[in-house]
């Protein structure tokens, strides 16, 4: 039987994805031909195929609708059908054999198509189709042609343009302007819609832009070009934002892909630089404009509506990328000219001081301007090297100059040594300040130690001449490495420097050694107090916080005298000549120790740890048994009360007190002759008959000059204890039994006492001249003379009950002075002709120089002696035998 299907069968619910029509074409006629036949049913159909012709099958009709559509239904009644072939059912003949192709979109054929279901001749293969499936793109073709629909879109974005660059309102929407543009591009037309958005622009830019710039050429000046220029950039950006929305498509297709076309803000950015910029005229008006304005606010004489304009000249430089080829080489040539008129005109290089300042402010003028205007780091680089080109380098001889580099120094200006510091290391001169540095040191320290009239404030000043320079250094100078060893080499230099002079006792001995000693006695006998306190800086804010002086503001007494005794082993560390001071600082802790005068027994052991440290055990030696003489002494003592106790008591006569000490540890003592009351002697030879049975062999000697007392003494207007030297002592008690209208002459006094001259002298003129006078002197005077009287001073009064009299004991004597100096020469030289026999063992042979050489090396930690005195003692010990001379200006040793 034979089906058809007529019309448009209904839609499935799974459409095709390519709305093509498929046909299929029947080889036995049109569709409209099986039509026409009637219905039969399937046993019929059956029947036929088993009785007719094997070719003729059922015919299929095609609709012209969409898809697959089945819309007859066949009779399931009729007895089953025989077994048909598998390439009979699935076999189709077309009705074109060439290339195995089967037109799916072609229309019916006229004619009806059979298939046979019972060949069987052809092997099934479910696999077997269409080798090849053509499928027409069914996309509407253009009813207008692409070139007409591109010149109609231009039209409109060439009006749209036109408004744009008239800023005036938009006559199309922005959305169907940019449609418009992307669909040109989609016909393949944005390489020539980009063309002529680029002469758009560009005849824009010529004829309007840069001719309404140059209208007033001949009547507007460079600032008035520039504000003309840097308005029309401002206005061109913003209008080419609305040409870049406009043309979006084109710039992110078309424009993105591109490597020979710019971006529309690209091209933007070019045409107004080489339409508008690159004009003959524009271009030196609009730079001449900036500098102008630069050079305005270097005068001081920019206003606040310049500044705006000059701000966004620059920032339109940069924007057009023209700043780094254009314009920076202009503002380098323009600055070097200002840096040079400056520097004959407003430097002041007459002055050293205000030279640097100005070239400082000048400099912070510069960077502050490159900083404000956003100049890139080359142009930061250029002015820079300019600067010290001009100002430094061709100036070297000005900022080196000896005479106001020593004037800066004399009067503190700390603040222009930074700067000129800052200035010359700017080109790697600052290390040429160390010779000056090095002179001012020298010759300021110089005048300091050799200051007779104000000897007695040398450490005090020296310390604070070391505090002066070592802030030049660390905040003038920034710690510079070498300008430091240019200190240290130059306060070394004159700090060991010597001169036989009166102050000295024309023994060459080095007279800083000893008043760093005597400075450390007055610290440690009577604490901060008793020096001098060091003169307060002048006011300068550059000053930090942290420097300020440790005694302004202390909380404890012994951590300020610890910061003052390392303030003067810093000055102690650049002398040479240690002998000096061990001689002085020995002799005075042994007046603190048998005095009991030192303020504090810890700084004592503080200060003789410090010296161990920097010195080593063999200086510290004698100091330390010293200590330990003293330690014994007490002990004796208590010991030998305890005895006395142990006897039945003490006697009524005065309490007796004796440091017995080594005399290999202590200073010399001379002896001097003195008639010790009765009474004081008796206790004197208890304790010595003691000593030597305790300690047979030994043998004491009294140093009375170091003997200090208690005396109770009544006043009609109070009683007092008068704290008095042994001497002083003798000569008061003189006065015990007399009426007190009684005079005693010098001459009586002195043969009671059996006191020399001078020692006499010295003991009235304490107790009668000084501030306590317990006794008159007739006639009044401060001098005493062999022809006065004395007499007991009844009116003496004093608020406090102890009154000290012996400070006079506490001081040392020119004689004692004199002593101390030539014993620590004597000694110098005898060190010194012993490192010469220990060099000459050694070496057997030396010449003359070599020799001179060897020993101020082993020499110099005591004291070096100058060259004509090392010879003097080689000569004494060529006399002595121990080496001679030979040819050759040389010597041998004598073994």
């Amino acid at each position: 039987m034979t089906t058809s299907r007529k019309g448009k069968a209904p839609e499935r619910g799974n459409t095709s994805k390519f709305p093509a029509k498929r046909k299929v074409p029947d080889e036995d006629g049109p569709a409209s031909e099986a039509q026409k036949k009637p219905r039969v049913s399937i046993a019929e159909l059956l029947s036929s195929q088993q009785s007719n012709d094997p070719n003729e099958g059922r015919q299929i009709g095609k609709g012209n609708g969409d898809g697959d559509k089945r819309g007859d239904k066949m009779d399931t009644k009729a007895s089953p059908p025989a077994r048909l072939s598998n390439k009979d059912m699935y076999t189709f003949t077309s009705k074109s054999t060439t290339n195995n192709v089967v037109d799916l979109t072609g229309s019916p054929e006229s004619h009806k198509r059979k298939t046979s279901f019972a060949s069987t001749k052809v092997p099934f293969n479910p696999h077997q189709g269409p080798k090849k499936l053509v499928v027409k793109n069914l996309r509407t073709v253009p009813r207008i042609d692409p070139q007409q629909y591109f010149e109609q879109i231009w039209a409109q974005e060439d009006k749209a343009l036109d408004a744009v660059f008239r800023n005036e309102k938009q006559p199309y929407s922005l959305e169907e302007l940019y449609k418009g543009a992307e669909n040109v591009c989609r016909q393949g037309k944005a390489a020539e819609l980009y063309a002529r958005l680029s002469r758009k622009c560009e005849t824009y830019l010529t004829d309007a832009v840069r001719d309404s710039i140059r209208r007033d050429e001949g009547n507007s000046s460079d600032a008035d070009a520039l504000q003309a220029f840097v308005s029309a950039w401002a206005t061109w950006q913003k209008q080419l934002l609305t040409v870049r929305q406009i043309f979006y498509y084109l710039d992110q297709t078309f424009l993105l892909r591109s490597a020979e076309n710019a971006s529309i803000t690209e091209m933007g950015l070019i045409k107004f630089r080489s339409c508008v910029f690159q004009d003959q005229f524009i271009k030196p008006k609009v730079l001449k404009g900036v500098v102008t304005l630069i050079d305005s606010d270097r005068k001081g004489s920019l206003g606040e509506k310049d500044t705006s304009l000059l701000r966004q000249a620059v920032d339109s430089l940069h924007e057009l990328s023209i700043y780094t080829s254009e314009f920076e080489p202009v503002l380098q040539s323009t600055t070097e000219r200002y840096f040079k008129t400056w520097r004959e005109t407003e430097a002041n290089k007459d002055d050293l001081a205000a030279y640097v300042n100005n070239c400082t402010d000048l400099l912070a003028r510069e960077m502050s301007r490159c900083d404000f205007l956003t100049l890139d780091r080359s142009t930061r680089a250029q002015i820079s090297d300019l600067f010290d080109e001009i100002l430094v380098e061709q100036e070297l001889e000005v900022l080196t100059s000896e005479d106001s580099i020593l004037d800066l120094l004399e009067d503190d200006k700390y603040e222009e040594l930074e700067r000129l510091y800052t200035l010359l290391q700017r080109k790697s001169h600052g290390e040429k300040l160390a010779s000056t540095f090095g002179k001012y040191v020298e010759t300021e320290g110089s005048m300091i130690v050799f200051d007779e009239k104000r000897e007695a404030e040398m450490v005090v000043r020296l310390l604070e001449f070391k505090r002066r320079l070592d802030r030049y250094l660390k905040y003038s100078f920034r710690s510079n490495e070498t300008l430091g060893n240019a200190l240290h080499k130059a306060f070394e230099l004159f700090i060991n420097k010597t001169k036989k002079t009166q102050s000295n006792w024309d023994t060459d001995n080095n007279k800083p050694g000893e008043m760093i000693a005597k400075h450390v006695d007055l610290l440690l006998k009577g604490g901060v107090k008793a020096i001098p306190r060091l003169q307060t800086q002048k006011s300068d804010p550059s000053r930090p916080e942290e420097e300020h002086d440790f005694d302004e503001g202390a909380a404890d007494e012994d951590a300020e005298i610890n910061q003052h005794l390392s303030n003067a082993l810093d000055l102690f560390r650049f002398v040479h000549g240690k002998a000096v001071f061990e001689a002085f600082y020995k002799k005075d802790l042994a007046r603190r120790l048998l005095m009991g005068r030192s303020a504090s027994f810890d700084a004592e052991r503080n200060m003789l740890t410090r010296l161990k440290n920097e010195c080593g055990a063999a200086f510290t030696h004698n100091l330390e048994s010293m200590f330990k003489d003293m330690d014994l002494a007490r002990e004796e003592m208590m010991s030998y009360n305890q005895l006395l106790d142990d006897r039945g008591g003490k006697s009524a006569g005065p309490d007796l007190h004796v440091n017995v000490l080594s005399a290999a540890a202590w200073p010399t003592y001379l002896d001097v002759t003195v008639n010790i009351p009765p009474d004081i002697a008796k206790v004197m030879a208890d304790f010595e008959t003691h000593y030597k049975a305790k300690h047979s062999g030994r043998k004491l000697s009294w140093k009375h000059s170091l003997a200090h007392c208690q005396l109770r003494a009544r006043f009609p207007r109070g009683n007092k204890e008068l704290v008095v030297s042994g001497f002083q002592a003798i000569v008061l008690l003189l006065f015990n039994d007399m009426p007190a209208d009684k005079h005693l002459s010098y001459t009586e006094i002195k043969a009671s006492s059996g006191l020399v001259d001078a020692e006499l002298k010295r003991t009235l003129q304490s107790i009668a001249c000084a501030k306590y006078q317990v006794l008159k002197k007739h006639p009044k005077g401060r001098e005493i003379n062999e022809t006065d009287t004395f007499t007991f001073n009844a009116a003496f009064a004093d608020p406090k009950l102890r009154v000290k009299i012996n400070q006079i004991q506490l001081k040392e004597t020119k004689e004692e002075n004199k002593e101390t100096h030539q014993r620590v020469a004597a000694d110098r030289h005898y060190e010194t002709q012993a490192a010469i026999v220990r060099i000459m063992k050694s070496r057997k042979k030396i010449g003359h120089n070599e020799l001179i050489v060897e020993v101020i090396k082993a020499t110099m930690s005591r004291g070096v002696l100058d060259q004509a005195d090392i010879k003097r003692n080689i000569e004494k010990l060529i006399e002595k035998d121990y080496m001679e001379k030979e040819e050759g200006n040389s010597y041998s040793y004598v073994a």
